[in-house]
Order: C-alpha cells, then structure tokens, then sequence
C-alpha cells in the first residue's frame, strides 16, 4: 500500500474555467501534450486533423464546437499525478461549471487577450471568491491584435476583485509576438509557432544582459526592459501564500494554439498549487489525511460510451484510500455499495484502477444509485457541503410527442435531470406535468437531442411564464401544508421531493414571501447556507 502522505503531496487536482471560445479545450489538450499524455494535438479548429479536441466527446460538443460537458483527465508530470477538469465554457452550461468548483483544489482561468474579461468570467470568478479557491489566469492568443497586457492587468483587478501578479511577460503581441519573458525563472522563451508538436527554445538570460539584445532586437529589449522595470516597481514580489489564500492571481501570457507559453504556466503550477486541501461537511471539516475513506458525487454522466447504456457517477476523493471491490456506506440511502470497475479518465479512454487518493477523481459505474451531491464514507453519515442547486433562469413544459415512448421518455427526463443538465419540477395538481428549468436555451436543445439519440423518446418544450423556483421550508409543518394546498397550480416537487414554489413574476413572489412570514423562500437548494432574498 502506498503511503498516503506521499500520495496526497503528489496530487494536483484543478479545474481550467473561461468565457466560450477564450481557448479553454485547446489549453487543456495542450496540457496534456506537455504532459506526455497525447503525442500530437488535434488542434481545435483544424480541419486537417480530423480528431478533434480530446476533452469533447460528446457528439453535440462536435457538432457545436463547444464543451458542454465537463471531462475529467489524468496525466503525470514532474512526479506529480495532475488531475484536470475541463468545464463547459458557455454560460448556459454554468451551473456544470459551479458544481464542478467545488471537487478542485484550484483553477486556472483563461482569459483572451483580444476581449478581455467577459460577464461570464465575472461569474465563474466569484464562486471562486466564494470559497477562495486559489486562481492562476493564463492571457491567450497574444498572437493576436489585442489589448495592452498593462490595460488588461487593470481590467482583471477591477472586474474579478483581485490583486494580479504577472509571472511571465510578452514580447510584443500580435503578428510580432516573439514569445514570453519568465519573470519567476528569469529565463527567456522564444518560440516556433507550431500548433500540433513542442518546439521551443529556452534561454537562461539576464535581463541587462547582451545576450538579450542579441536574440531579440533593440527596440523590443528597450520595452521589454522598461515594462519588466515597471511591473517590479508597481507589483508586490509574489508570495505563494497570498496565492493560495486566494488573494492574488500569478498571470501568464501565452498563445495555447500556437504552444506559446504553456510550458512556464506547467512548470509554475506544478510548484505553487495546492496539493488536496481539507473540506467542510455538516458534522465537521474532513482532512485529507484522515485514515478513513470519504468523498462526493459532483457530477453524474450517462451514456459516455452510447453502444452501451452506462451512468458514471464522477467521484472526488476526499480523504482516506478508496480500495477497489470494498463495501462503502452510501449516507443518504443508508446502504453498502462495492465497485468492481472504478474507473481513471483520459477524456474517452479510462482504465480501470485498484486504489485511489484524496484528490483524485474517480469514476464509478451507477445503476441509478446516485445524485449529485452524495457523499460516500466508510461508516460515518456526513454530507459534504457546497453543492447546490440554483434556482433555473428559464422554464418550459416538456410535451411528449410519441405516447408509445412514454416510458423511454421518463427514464430519460429521470436521468438527464439527475446528471444536472437541467433541473425537473413535477406538478402533481396538473396531473403530474413535468416542468423542465434550466440556465440557458441550448440546454432543452442538448436534452432534446440526447433524449431521442439516446433514449428513442420526441419531446418539445413549451414556453413557460414562470420567472423564479423558490423551495420551501417551515418549522410549522401544518402552515407549509396549508400554503402548498391554497398555491396548488404553482407548487412542484424537485427529484428529492421537496416543494418548490414557482412565482410567474418578482412581484408575485415578494408579496407570496411577504404575507407568509413563517415559511421560508430559498433561492438555492442548499437549505442550511440559503441567503434570504
């Protein structure tokens, strides 16, 4: 048996989050080139390379040309295991991506050089200023025309409430992108831009030196010489504690397309992240060096391989060894449950593993045992905290179109919702119509596609004026009962059971929660840390 000490300092278990089209999946796979775990790149965008990126394995990610779902990679570098998640970027896909923020240790957040810092970006950022999580931010493309670095520094301050400190700098920007200065290393990297293997040159030079002048020209020694003297004289020395107590971000600059830049941002997060980190729970705050088993359920996917009808429920490894063919104790159902085929992930390729650390993240085959948030100990009933469900932005009805596959329709609706693609109110008052909420319009695309390519079942969605789920809660059983009976056309159930109230206005609801004082309106499934509107 491995010493698990040594097992969770090896470990590091990030997710890479952004605006869509920022160049997320091409960062992520070019990780995995510098890592040794794929030989060429299928670059993005390429149609020479007909692979495509190896995080989208989803057909409607082919086809769209987006992540909408989020994968899980694995690769060794440096002695280090290096655990990925790879989110959807597209903001319909968001609360995927919220979810999946709370099984990492830390992030790395893309940001393009050409459009800056987007709604999106801000949203992704304050979950992370939510738990603190530790966040190096990578500029792309600066192979591209785009902004000033020193004016976007400014913008992410300002925008993502948090102090920057740049680790590397760009020569030039654009057309005349000569590559990056390492500020933490010292070291200069000129680069060939090659988008599918790794060809660089990295020199250990002095910034006064002749040297420097000799490889990049007068002119671009000059500015390189004034910005680094300027980022010295406005900038704090970076300290790796102030990093991982969230306060600052290192940033990189870079081109993930071309290979500009990746490296140094490699090398420099297998330094400073956070091994697995400690994490809170109803009962008390679980450490990762405990000797019992525990961990959560953050994400649940079904038909990763569509020739057979599997669900793998992704596990993260909390504390303890996860052992294969051992019984663990399923808190909320109350039962024992063994895994024979545990499963580590390279995006579509998985093998089997006999053991697991905290950090990692382990997928199980799931013959509909699991929700997103359960927890899995070895004998204590604990529930991790953290992993709610939001109140959807938009609500439609879903209509059967083929009463023959009524019963294909159920289990796919059953099983799309639990995954978290969307979330399902049932309204027992109307005969059990099913409502379907969720962030953003091209989710009922994906669970309208998936629903007949995976499970032969037509449906359509019809508009919905609902503008808010609300769940309800009271200490006075008698008087919540009384309000579900009196609200019954605006009173659903979610998959737990649990009522919800869906107001078809803002006003309807604050005069629901105004004139019923003893029942509690949450805006997030997660009753205990629900913040009263």
């Amino acid at each position: 048996m491995a010493n698990i000490q040594d097992e969770i300092h090896k470990r590091r278990t990030f997710g890479i989050i952004s605006h869509p089209d920022a160049g997320k999946t091409t960062l992520t796979e070019k990780l995995l080139l510098f890592g040794g775990a794929i030989q060429t790149a299928g670059a993005v965008k390429s149609n020479k390379i007909k692979k495509g990126a190896t995080s989208d394995f989803m057909e409607i990610e082919r086809q769209r040309g987006i992540s909408v779902a989020t994968s899980v990679m694995t690769f060794e570098y440096n002695n280090l295991k290096i655990n990925i998640l790879d989110t959807p970027g597209h903001k319909d896909f968001a609360e995927d991506t919220y979810r999946t923020l709370t099984a990492v240790d830390s992030v790395i957040l893309v940001i393009d050089c050409v459009k800056g810092v987007e709604e999106q970006t801000e949203r992704l950022m304050e979950v992370c200023r939510m738990r603190n999580t530790p966040v190096i931010i990578f500029i792309n493309k600066m192979d591209r025309e785009g902004q000033n670095p020193f004016d976007l520094l400014d913008e992410l301050e300002q925008k993502l409430n948090i102090n920057v400190r740049p680790l590397t700098w760009p020569i030039n920007i654009g057309a005349n992108f000569k590559g990056v200065y390492n500020l933490y290393e010292k070291s200069l990297n000129l680069f060939n831009a090659n988008k599918t293997k790794i060809e660089k040159e990295v020199v250990s030079v002095d910034i006064h030196s002749d040297e420097l002048l000799k490889r990049v020209g007068e002119r671009d020694t000059r500015q390189l010489r004034e910005d680094v003297e300027l980022i010295e004289g406005v900038y704090d020395e970076f300290d790796r504690e102030t990093y991982l107590s969230g306060s600052v971000a290192p940033v990189f600059f870079g081109s993930a397309v071309n290979n500009f830049g990746v490296q140094e941002l490699l090398d420099t997060f297998t330094e400073i992240a956070p091994s697995t980190q400690k994490r809170q729970t109803d009962v008390r705050v679980v450490e990762p060096e405990e000797k019992k088993f525990s961990g959560f359920i953050f994400k649940i996917h079904a038909n990763l391989d569509p020739k057979h009808r599997d669900r793998i429920a992704f596990l993260r490894i909390c504390s303890g060894t996860f052992e294969r063919n051992k019984f663990y104790h399923h808190v909320r159902l109350d039962k024992n449950l063994r895994f024979n085929n545990p499963y580590n992930f390279m995006a579509q390729d998985k093998e089997v593993v006999d053991e697991g650390f905290p950090g990692d993240v382990i997928g199980l085959y799931d013959t509909g045992n699991f929700k997103i948030g359960d927890t899995m100990t070895e004998g204590e009933d604990l529930n991790f905290q953290g992993i709610p469900s939001f109140s959807p932005e938009i609500f439609k009805e879903l209509i059967n179109l083929d009463p023959m596959k009524s019963k294909q329709l159920e289990k796919g609706i059953q099983q799309l919702t639990d995954e978290g693609v969307a979330q399902l109110f049932v309204q027992p008052q109307l005969g059990n119509r099913k409502i379907v909420g969720t962030v953003g319009e091209l989710q009922y695309e994906v669970i309208q596609y998936r629903l007949e390519h995976e499970y032969g079942a037509k449906c359509r969605f019809d508009g919905q004026s609902i503008s808010k789920a609300c769940w309800l809660t009271s200490e006075d059983q008698k008087k919540l009962n009384e309000f579900v009976r009196l609200k019954g056309q605006q009173i659903a159930q979610d998959k737990d059971g649990n009522f919800v109230f869906l107001a078809e206005s803002e006003w309807i609801l604050r005069m629901n929660i105004q004139n019923n004082p003893e029942i509690q309106f949450h805006f997030t499934s997660e009753f205990k840390r629900a913040v009263e509107a």
